[in-house]
């Protein structure tokens, strides 16, 4: 057995220890002698006893542990701490710059049990309220997890989007008057990316002229010309003269199952309009639905589809009065600088404490804030609402008597993600059923690249919300995107809409819903079907209607 691994185990032993709290001399003893035993060269296997505790900080106990690994595999007090630790928190003990006490609030405190939920929080800005933690840790520790998922080789695409956006641009400055194009899966703006395809009409050599001069690595990798975006984003160059680009540009845009369903055929192309149109479609088919899934379907949306300027409201957003780190003022005030015409505050709720989840007293203050900022941001205006968790039976953490005093409810889960299909659909059906419920948000919990989603008949809950006036949310986050884009032209037959929700929980998270559009658009979803593209008197007559229809 290598020296490394079993480092590694000398090593886990003194954090894990330390994070339960066992005999602090011991466990500093397991930290100083892996600190001191990372300097040896030689082989620990062909150490005598006395070789090993002739260096500093080496015990008995130390060595004993040692052979016992080499021995076994592992040793037993190792094995016991981790038999009482889950996973993701053995994972978590791993990323740079949280030592064990870190880990043992953000375990305890904040109940977070795994890489993905740590990532989560930090977006959700809720280390930067635990004593001990700031800004800088919680920047440090996405960078590090991110760093972590860039060497699985996938990305979201709103991550790759502005870099890859700005090497474009240079390229396009760099050779004026060349066309230069992104295509693939990256046209396709497909939420996972492995890589960002360009089409330039340029030739090879002037291409890895260029890399050259800007000091990229450019190299051929399986016959493609490749570079890398800062070092690591792969960047896959493909090659059209101006007479060809526009076929080229369509054959690279569309994936095989896309072309291979239109029984294209490279020798019939004049333009992307006439592949289309010649096999009796009204038009072309916009490039983020050329999977090769339903999209060639006769009645599949193709046109009115939602636009990212359509949307007039923000819905469900972050405030400092639970995990945000904007106030209600500042969240009203910047939606209202870029041009929505209503913003709806959802706060989360009692139960989720480890995001300042609102006690009634503290909502009842939050409904007198808006109250007063409607008064003074008027026409603009905030509707009150919450999120409220979807606890284990499905019940709102809420009473009645609370509920009602909101405009609209967005229930979601957040805890006990560790269901089967059968007791989520029941947990989440509950939910649904309740009249007080308006959205149903992020209806997987999935947190992409990083976290499935817990399974669920989708045909099932999207009836259920059909059966019972429920619009289901289309979670904008890049990281969740969620209801998935697959489920939105079943839950528009249904005659479910859609809402394109940010989960904002500072300013700039209002961007993200362009992404949740560009997601929208990928299912089809229409202007018409869209919950927040309704003016602000519509939706008004909607939020009042559906109460009134459930309720009463």
């Amino acid at each position: 057995m290598d020296n490394s691994t079993i480092l590694s185990q000398i090593s886990m032993f003194a954090k894990l220890a330390e994070l339960h709290e066992k005999n602090p001399f011991r466990y500093k003893a397991f930290a100083n002698a892996s600190f001191n035993l990372k300097k040896i060269k030689d082989s620990f296997s062909e150490m005598s006893d006395a070789d090993l505790l002739s260096i500093p900080g080496v015990g008995k106990g130390v060595v004993e542990a040692i052979r016992e690994i080499q021995n076994s595999g592992t040793f037993t007090e190792l094995q016991e701490l981790e038999e009482c630790t889950p996973d993701g928190i053995i994972d978590i003990l791993k990323i740079k710059g949280l030592g064990p006490k870190k880990v043992a609030v953000i375990w305890r405190e904040l109940e977070i049990e795994s890489t993905a939920d740590l990532l989560n929080a930090c977006r959700e800005n809720r280390l930067v309220s635990v004593k001990g933690f700031g800004l800088k840790t919680q920047a440090d520790v996405i960078h590090s997890i991110e760093f972590a998922l860039s060497s699985k080789g996938r990305w979201h695409y709103a991550r790759l989007l502005e870099p890859a956006t700005e090497f474009k641009d240079h390229l396009k400055k760099f050779f004026d008057g060349s066309r230069i194009e992104f295509t693939g899966a990256f046209r396709r703006a497909v939420p996972e990316i492995d890589r960002i395809d360009l089409l330039v009409d340029l030739d090879s050599d002037e291409v890895i002229e260029y890399c050259d001069e800007m000091q990229y690595n450019a190299e051929w990798v399986d016959d493609q010309l490749t570079t890398w975006l800062l070092g690591q984003y792969p960047v896959v160059f493909h090659f059209a003269d101006s007479r060809d680009f526009e076929r080229i540009w369509f054959e690279t845009t569309g994936s095989l199952e896309h072309l291979k369903l239109l029984g294209y055929e490279s020798k019939e192309f004049v333009s992307e309009d006439q592949v289309y149109t010649t096999r009796g479609y009204s038009g072309v088919i916009i490039p983020e639905q050329r999977e090769g899934l339903n999209e060639l379907r006769e009645d599949f949306p193709r046109e009115g589809l939602i636009e990212f300027w359509q949307l007039k409201g923000v819905l469900h957003n972050h405030t400092t009065y639970s995990d945000g780190l904007n106030s209600l003022r500042e969240m009203a005030e910047f939606a209202k600088d870029q041009k929505y015409d209503y913003l709806g505050i959802c706060d989360h709720s009692k139960s989720a404490g480890y995001a300042g989840g609102l006690s009634e007293e503290r909502l009842f203050q939050q409904i007198k804030e808006i109250d007063q900022l409607n008064n003074e941001l008027a026409p603009f205006k905030i509707f009150k609402g919450i999120e409220s968790d979807i606890l284990s039976d499905g019940s709102l953490d809420y009473p009645d008597e609370v509920l009602k005093l909101l405009d609209f409810v967005v229930a979601s889960v957040h805890s006990g993600l560790k269901m089967d299909e059968d007791k989520a659909n029941q947990r989440l059906i509950r939910a649904i059923e309740n009249p007080y419920t308006t959205i149903l948000g992020h209806p997987t919990g999935r947190l992409l690249l990083l976290r499935e989603g817990y399974p669920i008949d989708h045909k099932k809950i999207i009836d259920a919300c059909a059966a019972n006036q429920v619009v289901i949310e289309l979670n904008a986050h890049p990281w969740r995107l969620d209801i998935d884009w697959r489920w939105i032209d079943y839950a528009q037959n249904k005659g479910v809409l859609i809402s394109i929700n940010p989960d904002a929980h500072e300013k700039s998270g209002y961007h993200d819903m362009y992404f949740g559009t560009l997601a929208a658009r990928k299912g089809g979803l229409l202007t018409r079907n869209t919950l927040n593209a309704m003016d602000l008197s519509e939706f008004e007559f909607f939020i009042q209607e559906n109460r009134k229809n459930k309720i009463g």
